[in-house]
């Protein structure tokens, strides 16, 4: 049965100033007289980007997440998908995760899309023989034809897309993480894609879905998180945290 627990998990995330990494910002920053300057790294900035964040996620929990930008929902959806580990505090994921959050990560530009299929499968914890075993049904749902034996650098950007969503889509997880609900081509492929969606959120155990639409987060979810700041500001129903959160932004 799939499980999610975080205990005061938190995320620091290092910023590069890439003028103060420079040879010769280096060289004149710490040389004065002969002497050296301190030697504090003033290159690198840190941010608190998730900050001692709690909760659990049991079996049937669809749960959105709410926030202005840069109030740390996409990097609790990287924890989730174990993008990132907490650097501080603890976070238990059991299951199979399936993430929507960058439909294509790990995809090779030159290789072909049988062979990316192949990949991406592989990478969301399949053998080599399952990941094998899903091209047909991505024939068919991308409707790519003939270019899957091209290198996807020759594909457009909605033939991107296609075989994207179709491989990231093809495994049924334990946990489903989705950062908006995803429009994916043309009206009728959009349509296609909707339903493919819809039948993977039914079957997921658990899901997340952050969205700045009201709408999506009641028409899907039963539970909803408001982050604030890296921080978990309130737990509950959509209509008791959409109101708190609506009151707060108007204030």
């Amino acid at each position: 049965m799939a499980q999610i627990v975080l205990d005061k998990a938190g995320v620091e995330l290092a910023i590069y100033n890439s003028r103060g990494r420079a040879l010769k910002s280096e060289i004149l920053r710490r040389t004065v007289g002969g002497g050296l300057q301190d030697d504090r790294d003033h290159s690198v900035q840190v941010v608190k980007a998730l900050n001692e964040v709690s909760f659990e996620a049991r079996d049937g929990d669809r749960i959105g997440l709410v926030g202005g930008n840069g109030a740390g929902k996409t990097t609790l959806l990287r924890v989730l998908s174990r993008v990132y580990p907490p650097t501080s505090g603890h976070a238990s994921i059991k299951g199979r995760i399936s993430s929507l959050i960058d439909l294509s990560m790990g995809m090779d530009a030159d290789a072909t899309g049988y062979d990316n299929i192949e990949m991406r499968g592989i990478m969301l914890g399949l053998d080599r023989k399952q990941a094998q075993a899903l091209v047909p049904d991505i024939e068919e749902f991308s409707e790519l034809g003939e270019f899957l034996s091209l290198p996807i650098r020759t594909y457009s950007s909605g033939m991107m897309l296609r075989l994207a969503f179709a491989v990231s889509t093809a495994v049924h997880p334990d946990i489903l993480i989705l950062d908006e609900v995803i429009g994916v081509g043309d009206a009728a492929f959009a349509e296609k894609a909707e339903k493919r969606l819809r039948s993977m959120i039914e079957k997921a155990s658990i899901m997340f879905l952050a969205s700045h639409s009201n709408d999506m987060i009641r028409r899907f979810c039963n539970r909803t998180l408001w982050m604030k700041g890296g921080r978990l500001v309130m737990d509950g129903t959509p209509d008791e945290v959409l109101n708190a959160y609506a009151a707060d932004i108007s204030a």
